[in-house]
């Protein structure tokens, strides 16, 4: 995973250390399922820098979930990270280690639960930790990767730039998505769920977002290329989808 600046060489050693930690966590690695960014990049599907962790789980039970809480907090005492705030619901801590003044020094890890039936996982080998874990396969991390686009809006009335960058990167890779977990998730035909994101995109967010949100997560240069053309480029690929299911 890229670093975009020095400083982020820090927070990346945290990340790594912590994935570690939950790896080699029986209690944990028996119920998580690794995804999002974090796992993305370091899979090698995304070329951004990415600050969280995130993971799927089954459906878990009132004692699972407090035995899952309890895993966390080992995992976060032994490596003498501060747990500063956590879900009194769910699953999601905001831990923080030791930085200097103005830099970033917060992790924040979180459980899905329950994931999605139409979710598809498989091993697979985290070279840069030397570590296999259970992820979602890249058809999966495409699919819920568009529907987090209207999920966020949703749930937070909030936008996040790298939904969008996310999304361009994988279409232009040639990865596929996987169609099951959108209809399971959207409750809607694909032709309806991209006609619906498409409008979402053209009417909601601006290039002034995707630079708040992308400058901090990849080089400079690359943002400097990139942040012009992204939505109208990321339309673009989407109306094209939308063409190929719905050739009328």
């Amino acid at each position: 995973m890229i670093i975009p600046r020095p400083t982020d060489a820090v927070h990346k050693a945290w990340l790594y250390r912590v994935l570690t930690a939950i790896a080699d966590e029986s209690d944990l690695t028996s119920l998580l399922k690794f995804k999002g960014g974090t796992c993305a990049a370091m899979l090698g599907y995304l070329d951004r820098f990415s600050i969280d962790l995130d993971f799927d789980a089954s459906v878990l039970s009132r004692s699972a979930v407090q035995h899952t809480r309890e895993s966390f907090a080992f995992v976060f005492r032994e490596l003498g990270l501060s747990v500063k705030q956590q879900s009194k619901v769910g699953i999601q801590f905001f831990c923080q280690y030791e930085a200097r003044a103005r830099q970033r020094n917060t992790i924040k890890i979180e459980v899905q639960y329950p994931a999605p039936t139409s979710n598809v996982y498989h091993p697979s080998y985290f070279s840069e930790i030397d570590r296999t874990l259970v992820s979602q396969t890249v058809e999966t991390m495409f699919a819920n990767k568009l529907v987090a686009v209207l999920d966020r809006w949703e749930k937070n009335h909030s936008i996040a730039g790298r939904d969008i960058y996310d999304i361009h990167h994988f279409f232009l890779q040639g990865y596929r998505y996987l169609p099951t977990v959108i209809e399971e998730r959207r409750q809607q035909s694909l032709p309806d769920f991209f006609q619906s994101l498409i409008d979402f995109v053209e009417k909601k967010i601006s290039d002034q977002q995707l630079q708040q949100d992308l400058n901090t997560l990849l080089p400079y240069d690359r943002f400097r290329r990139v942040h012009g053309t992204l939505k109208q480029e990321t339309l673009m690929l989407l109306r094209d989808e939308f063409s190929r299911l719905d050739p009328k």
